[in-house]
Protein backbone atom coordinates (compact mmCIF):
# COMPACT_ATOMS: atom_id res chain seq x y z
CA UNK A 1 0.00 0.00 0.00
CA UNK A 2 2.87 2.37 0.89
CA UNK A 3 4.38 1.75 -2.72
CA UNK A 4 1.48 2.65 -4.24
CA UNK A 5 1.25 5.74 -2.69
CA UNK A 6 4.70 6.63 -3.30
CA UNK A 7 3.89 5.74 -6.85
CA UNK A 8 0.67 7.48 -6.99
CA UNK A 9 2.45 10.63 -5.44
CA UNK A 10 5.61 10.12 -8.37
CA UNK A 11 3.45 9.91 -11.38
CA UNK A 12 0.95 13.23 -9.83
CA UNK A 13 4.23 15.19 -9.17
CA UNK A 14 5.26 14.12 -13.26
CA UNK A 15 2.03 14.65 -14.03
CA UNK A 16 2.19 18.65 -12.57
CA UNK A 17 5.26 19.16 -14.15
CA UNK A 18 4.08 18.34 -17.29
CA UNK A 19 6.80 16.07 -18.24
CA UNK A 20 6.33 13.20 -19.94
CA UNK A 21 8.08 10.31 -19.11
CA UNK A 22 7.89 7.96 -21.94
CA UNK A 23 9.60 11.01 -24.13
CA UNK A 24 11.50 13.33 -22.18
CA UNK A 25 14.43 12.35 -20.63
CA UNK A 26 17.29 14.87 -18.01
CA UNK A 27 20.14 15.72 -19.85
CA UNK A 28 22.47 14.83 -17.83
CA UNK A 29 26.72 16.12 -17.47
CA UNK A 30 26.63 18.40 -20.21
CA UNK A 31 29.27 20.89 -19.13
CA UNK A 32 30.17 23.27 -16.32
CA UNK A 33 27.12 24.42 -16.56
CA UNK A 34 27.50 27.97 -14.79
CA UNK A 35 23.76 28.99 -15.26
CA UNK A 36 23.26 26.04 -12.85
CA UNK A 37 20.13 25.18 -15.24
CA UNK A 38 18.72 21.64 -15.52
CA UNK A 39 17.79 20.00 -19.14
CA UNK A 40 15.17 17.80 -20.79
CA UNK A 41 15.77 16.59 -24.16
CA UNK A 42 13.94 13.95 -26.93
CA UNK A 43 16.06 12.33 -29.50
CA UNK A 44 14.51 9.99 -31.86
CA UNK A 45 16.73 6.61 -33.06
CA UNK A 46 17.95 7.78 -35.98
CA UNK A 47 20.91 6.98 -38.65
CA UNK A 48 20.97 10.31 -39.83
CA UNK A 49 21.96 13.82 -38.11
CA UNK A 50 18.89 15.14 -36.22
CA UNK A 51 17.69 18.75 -36.74
CA UNK A 52 17.57 20.50 -32.92
CA UNK A 53 14.86 22.67 -31.58
CA UNK A 54 16.16 24.27 -28.52
CA UNK A 55 12.61 25.43 -26.24
CA UNK A 56 12.99 27.77 -23.66
CA UNK A 57 9.62 28.08 -21.60
CA UNK A 58 8.23 31.55 -19.89
CA UNK A 59 8.43 32.39 -15.99
CA UNK A 60 6.35 30.31 -13.47
CA UNK A 61 6.16 27.11 -15.90
CA UNK A 62 8.57 24.01 -16.09
CA UNK A 63 10.49 22.50 -19.20
CA UNK A 64 8.00 19.49 -19.22
CA UNK A 65 4.87 22.07 -19.21
CA UNK A 66 6.25 24.28 -21.77
CA UNK A 67 6.62 21.01 -24.24
CA UNK A 68 3.27 19.96 -23.32
CA UNK A 69 1.57 23.12 -24.58
CA UNK A 70 3.67 24.00 -26.95
CA UNK A 71 3.59 20.50 -28.62
CA UNK A 72 7.37 20.57 -29.58
CA UNK A 73 7.93 16.86 -28.41
CA UNK A 74 5.00 15.30 -29.88
CA UNK A 75 5.65 17.15 -33.38
CA UNK A 76 9.43 16.02 -32.91
CA UNK A 77 8.57 12.44 -32.47
CA UNK A 78 6.44 12.55 -35.77
CA UNK A 79 8.52 13.85 -37.79
CA UNK A 80 12.19 12.70 -36.86
CA UNK A 81 13.89 15.79 -34.86
CA UNK A 82 15.30 15.89 -31.90
CA UNK A 83 13.90 18.88 -29.19
CA UNK A 84 16.24 20.07 -26.19
CA UNK A 85 14.56 21.76 -23.29
CA UNK A 86 16.55 24.06 -20.45
CA UNK A 87 14.97 24.52 -17.22
CA UNK A 88 15.16 27.20 -15.13
CA UNK A 89 15.87 26.31 -11.24
CA UNK A 90 14.34 28.35 -8.36
CA UNK A 91 17.65 28.78 -6.82
CA UNK A 92 18.41 31.13 -9.82
CA UNK A 93 15.03 32.96 -10.28
CA UNK A 94 12.09 32.35 -7.51
CA UNK A 95 9.65 32.99 -10.65
CA UNK A 96 11.39 30.17 -12.92
CA UNK A 97 12.20 33.18 -15.19
CA UNK A 98 15.04 33.07 -17.11
CA UNK A 99 17.34 35.92 -16.24
CA UNK A 100 17.94 37.48 -19.62
CA UNK A 101 18.02 41.05 -18.01
CA UNK A 102 21.43 40.32 -15.87
CA UNK A 103 24.30 41.17 -17.75
CA UNK A 104 26.33 37.74 -16.93
CA UNK A 105 23.40 35.92 -17.89
CA UNK A 106 23.22 38.36 -21.76
CA UNK A 107 26.82 37.68 -23.29
CA UNK A 108 29.04 34.85 -24.80
CA UNK A 109 30.74 32.41 -22.42
CA UNK A 110 28.76 33.23 -19.26
CA UNK A 111 25.76 32.07 -17.39
CA UNK A 112 22.87 30.95 -18.71
CA UNK A 113 23.62 31.51 -22.14
CA UNK A 114 26.80 29.42 -22.40
CA UNK A 115 25.08 26.63 -20.13
CA UNK A 116 22.39 26.57 -22.90
CA UNK A 117 25.34 26.42 -25.26
CA UNK A 118 27.43 23.44 -23.52
CA UNK A 119 23.37 21.71 -23.47
CA UNK A 120 23.90 21.94 -27.65
CA UNK A 121 27.27 20.35 -27.68
CA UNK A 122 25.92 17.70 -25.65
CA UNK A 123 23.16 17.27 -27.74
CA UNK A 124 25.36 17.35 -30.96
CA UNK A 125 28.39 14.56 -29.17
CA UNK A 126 26.42 12.12 -27.72
CA UNK A 127 23.01 12.21 -29.82
CA UNK A 128 23.11 12.77 -33.40
CA UNK A 129 22.69 16.53 -33.63
CA UNK A 130 22.99 18.05 -36.47
CA UNK A 131 25.31 21.14 -35.60
CA UNK A 132 24.25 23.02 -38.43
CA UNK A 133 20.61 22.40 -37.70
CA UNK A 134 19.88 23.50 -34.77
CA UNK A 135 16.95 26.57 -33.99
CA UNK A 136 15.75 27.70 -30.57
CA UNK A 137 12.40 29.41 -29.66
CA UNK A 138 11.09 30.60 -26.41
CA UNK A 139 8.20 32.24 -24.79
CA UNK A 140 8.32 35.73 -22.83
CA UNK A 141 11.71 35.67 -20.80
CA UNK A 142 12.23 32.42 -22.59
CA UNK A 143 11.86 34.68 -25.62
CA UNK A 144 14.22 37.05 -23.92
CA UNK A 145 16.78 34.37 -23.37
CA UNK A 146 16.47 33.44 -26.85
CA UNK A 147 17.11 36.80 -28.17
CA UNK A 148 19.98 36.48 -25.92
CA UNK A 149 21.02 33.22 -27.42
CA UNK A 150 20.92 34.57 -30.63
CA UNK A 151 23.21 37.44 -30.42
CA UNK A 152 26.06 35.74 -28.65
CA UNK A 153 25.64 32.11 -30.08
CA UNK A 154 24.81 33.10 -33.19
CA UNK A 155 27.18 30.13 -34.96
CA UNK A 156 24.77 27.75 -33.12
CA UNK A 157 21.28 29.10 -34.69
CA UNK A 158 20.21 28.21 -38.49
CA UNK A 159 17.27 30.30 -36.80
CA UNK A 160 15.48 31.42 -34.05
CA UNK A 161 11.60 32.50 -32.87
CA UNK A 162 10.71 34.63 -30.46
CA UNK A 163 7.73 35.03 -28.58
CA UNK A 164 6.62 37.82 -26.91
CA UNK A 165 10.07 38.46 -25.89
CA UNK A 166 12.14 41.67 -26.17
CA UNK A 167 15.20 42.95 -27.85
CA UNK A 168 18.77 42.02 -26.95
CA UNK A 169 20.12 44.69 -24.42
CA UNK A 170 16.88 45.90 -23.65
CA UNK A 171 17.53 45.85 -19.60
CA UNK A 172 20.56 45.50 -17.89
CA UNK A 173 18.47 44.86 -14.27
CA UNK A 174 15.16 43.69 -12.79
CA UNK A 175 13.51 47.30 -12.49
CA UNK A 176 14.46 48.11 -16.46
CA UNK A 177 13.42 44.96 -17.24
CA UNK A 178 9.60 45.83 -15.69
CA UNK A 179 10.21 48.93 -17.63
CA UNK A 180 10.70 47.90 -20.86
CA UNK A 181 8.15 45.21 -20.72
CA UNK A 182 5.20 47.94 -20.15
CA UNK A 183 6.78 49.90 -22.90
CA UNK A 184 10.03 48.86 -25.15
CA UNK A 185 12.57 52.48 -25.10
CA UNK A 186 15.53 52.08 -27.77
CA UNK A 187 18.76 53.07 -26.52
CA UNK A 188 22.17 52.19 -27.89
CA UNK A 189 22.47 48.89 -25.94
CA UNK A 190 19.32 47.37 -27.63
CA UNK A 191 20.79 48.31 -31.43
CA UNK A 192 21.93 46.21 -34.23
CA UNK A 193 25.16 46.96 -32.78
CA UNK A 194 24.55 45.46 -29.69
CA UNK A 195 23.79 42.16 -31.32
CA UNK A 196 27.51 42.32 -32.84
CA UNK A 197 29.45 43.11 -29.95
CA UNK A 198 27.47 40.27 -28.48
CA UNK A 199 28.73 37.48 -30.83
CA UNK A 200 31.91 39.02 -32.16
CA UNK A 201 30.66 37.90 -35.30
CA UNK A 202 30.81 37.89 -39.35
CA UNK A 203 29.71 35.09 -40.64
CA UNK A 204 25.92 34.02 -41.59
CA UNK A 205 23.48 35.65 -39.09
CA UNK A 206 20.16 33.20 -38.09
CA UNK A 207 17.22 33.86 -39.58
CA UNK A 208 14.58 35.18 -36.72
CA UNK A 209 10.89 34.97 -36.66
CA UNK A 210 8.87 37.64 -34.41
CA UNK A 211 5.23 36.48 -32.62
CA UNK A 212 3.31 38.68 -30.33
CA UNK A 213 -0.21 39.29 -29.64
CA UNK A 214 -1.98 42.61 -30.21
CA UNK A 215 -3.55 42.40 -27.36
CA UNK A 216 -0.61 41.21 -24.99
CA UNK A 217 -0.76 43.82 -21.51
CA UNK A 218 2.93 41.96 -20.08
CA UNK A 219 5.21 42.55 -22.60
CA UNK A 220 4.15 45.49 -24.66
CA UNK A 221 4.11 45.28 -28.45
CA UNK A 222 6.54 47.88 -28.93
CA UNK A 223 8.97 45.06 -28.16
CA UNK A 224 8.25 43.42 -31.33
CA UNK A 225 8.67 46.32 -33.19
CA UNK A 226 12.47 46.52 -31.16
CA UNK A 227 13.34 43.10 -31.70
CA UNK A 228 12.40 43.69 -35.26
CA UNK A 229 14.45 47.24 -35.84
CA UNK A 230 17.16 44.98 -34.32
CA UNK A 231 17.36 42.48 -36.82
CA UNK A 232 16.72 44.87 -39.69
CA UNK A 233 20.28 46.64 -39.33
CA UNK A 234 21.92 43.13 -38.41
CA UNK A 235 20.92 41.62 -41.54
CA UNK A 236 20.72 44.96 -43.61
CA UNK A 237 17.49 44.87 -44.91
CA UNK A 238 14.88 47.72 -45.63
CA UNK A 239 11.74 48.64 -42.94
CA UNK A 240 9.36 47.22 -46.17
CA UNK A 241 8.49 44.06 -46.08
CA UNK A 242 9.44 41.83 -49.35
CA UNK A 243 6.29 39.73 -48.33
CA UNK A 244 3.34 39.96 -46.74
CA UNK A 245 0.65 37.99 -46.54
CA UNK A 246 -2.55 36.56 -43.91
CA UNK A 247 -1.57 33.08 -42.50
CA UNK A 248 -4.58 30.68 -40.29
CA UNK A 249 -6.45 35.36 -40.03
CA UNK A 250 -2.92 36.75 -39.02
CA UNK A 251 -0.83 39.44 -41.00
CA UNK A 252 2.87 37.82 -41.70
CA UNK A 253 5.24 40.28 -43.15
CA UNK A 254 8.46 38.38 -44.03
CA UNK A 255 12.36 40.34 -45.46
CA UNK A 256 14.30 39.06 -47.60
CA UNK A 257 18.14 39.95 -47.96
CA UNK A 258 19.89 40.53 -51.88
CA UNK A 259 20.43 36.67 -52.23
CA UNK A 260 16.81 35.91 -51.67
CA UNK A 261 17.04 34.14 -48.39
CA UNK A 262 13.82 34.71 -46.04
CA UNK A 263 15.83 36.66 -43.00
CA UNK A 264 13.25 38.34 -41.06
CA UNK A 265 9.78 37.29 -40.54
CA UNK A 266 7.03 38.75 -38.20
CA UNK A 267 3.63 37.69 -36.86
CA UNK A 268 1.22 39.75 -35.27
CA UNK A 269 -1.32 37.73 -33.86
CA UNK A 270 -5.03 39.47 -33.56
CA UNK A 271 -6.50 40.20 -30.33
CA UNK A 272 -3.84 37.61 -28.49
CA UNK A 273 -2.85 38.48 -24.92
CA UNK A 274 0.60 37.28 -23.50
CA UNK A 275 1.58 33.45 -24.69
CA UNK A 276 2.27 31.46 -26.71
CA UNK A 277 -0.24 31.10 -29.77
CA UNK A 278 -1.88 27.44 -30.35
CA UNK A 279 -4.02 25.80 -32.63
CA UNK A 280 -5.31 23.12 -30.73
CA UNK A 281 -8.25 22.28 -32.44
CA UNK A 282 -8.89 20.16 -35.60
CA UNK A 283 -6.96 17.38 -38.08
CA UNK A 284 -3.79 20.07 -37.23
CA UNK A 285 -3.83 20.21 -33.74
CA UNK A 286 -0.83 20.81 -32.10
CA UNK A 287 -0.25 21.40 -27.88
CA UNK A 288 -2.56 21.72 -25.17
CA UNK A 289 -3.69 25.60 -24.30
CA UNK A 290 -2.95 26.63 -20.03
CA UNK A 291 -1.41 29.10 -19.01
CA UNK A 292 -0.16 31.16 -21.48
CA UNK A 293 -0.84 28.67 -23.77
CA UNK A 294 -3.19 30.70 -25.58
CA UNK A 295 -5.71 29.51 -28.53
CA UNK A 296 -4.92 31.62 -31.01
CA UNK A 297 -5.99 29.46 -34.14
CA UNK A 298 -2.40 29.79 -35.35
CA UNK A 299 0.39 27.67 -33.75
CA UNK A 300 3.69 28.59 -33.77
CA UNK A 301 4.95 25.33 -33.18
CA UNK A 302 3.47 24.10 -36.57
CA UNK A 303 4.39 27.69 -38.13
CA UNK A 304 8.22 27.66 -36.96
CA UNK A 305 8.58 24.03 -37.38
CA UNK A 306 7.74 24.55 -41.56
CA UNK A 307 9.71 27.53 -41.72
CA UNK A 308 12.81 25.40 -40.74
CA UNK A 309 11.81 22.63 -43.01
CA UNK A 310 11.62 19.73 -39.93
CA UNK A 311 8.29 18.61 -41.17
CA UNK A 312 7.79 15.92 -43.45
CA UNK A 313 5.30 15.60 -45.91
CA UNK A 314 4.80 12.61 -45.91
CA UNK A 315 3.75 12.60 -42.15
CA UNK A 316 -0.09 13.02 -42.95
CA UNK A 317 -2.10 12.41 -39.35
CA UNK A 318 -3.65 13.47 -36.44
CA UNK A 319 -1.89 16.70 -34.97
CA UNK A 320 1.35 16.62 -36.89
CA UNK A 321 -0.36 18.20 -40.75
CA UNK A 322 2.34 18.96 -42.75
CA UNK A 323 0.51 21.64 -45.21
CA UNK A 324 0.10 24.97 -43.41
CA UNK A 325 -3.41 26.38 -44.11
CA UNK A 326 -3.27 30.42 -45.44
CA UNK A 327 -7.35 31.76 -45.36
CA UNK A 328 -6.71 34.55 -47.75
CA UNK A 329 -9.75 34.72 -49.05
CA UNK A 330 -12.93 36.02 -48.21
CA UNK A 331 -16.67 36.12 -49.51
CA UNK A 332 -16.87 39.27 -49.98
CA UNK A 333 -13.17 41.16 -50.92
CA UNK A 334 -10.13 39.82 -52.66
CA UNK A 335 -6.48 38.50 -51.34
CA UNK A 336 -5.34 42.23 -51.39
CA UNK A 337 -8.14 43.84 -49.40
CA UNK A 338 -8.06 41.20 -46.54
CA UNK A 339 -4.55 41.18 -45.88
CA UNK A 340 -4.95 45.15 -46.15
CA UNK A 341 -7.69 44.81 -43.33
CA UNK A 342 -5.54 42.87 -41.24
CA UNK A 343 -2.53 44.81 -41.16
CA UNK A 344 -5.05 47.69 -40.93
CA UNK A 345 -6.29 46.00 -37.49
CA UNK A 346 -2.94 44.85 -36.51
CA UNK A 347 -1.77 48.50 -36.49
CA UNK A 348 0.60 47.92 -39.45
CA UNK A 349 -1.10 50.03 -42.03
CA UNK A 350 -3.20 53.05 -42.09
Amino acid sequence: MNMNLRLDRSLMARAMQGRSPSRLRELDDFGSNPGGLKAWFYAPSSENPLPLVVALHGCTQTAGGYDTGTGWSELAEAHGFAVLLPEQQRANNPNLCFNWFEPGDARRRSGEPLSIAQMIDAMVGRHGVDGKRVFITGLSAGGAMTSNMLAAYPEKFAGGAILAGLPHGAASSMPEAFQQMRRYSPTAKSSGRSIREAASHDSEWPAVSIWHGTADTVVDMSNAEGILRQWQEVHGVGQEPTEQEVIDGHPRRGWRNNAGRLVIEEYRVLGMGHGAPLAVEGECGCGETGAFMLEAGISSTLHSARTWGLIDPAVKRAKTCAEPTRPLHSKSGSVRQVIEDALRTAGLMR
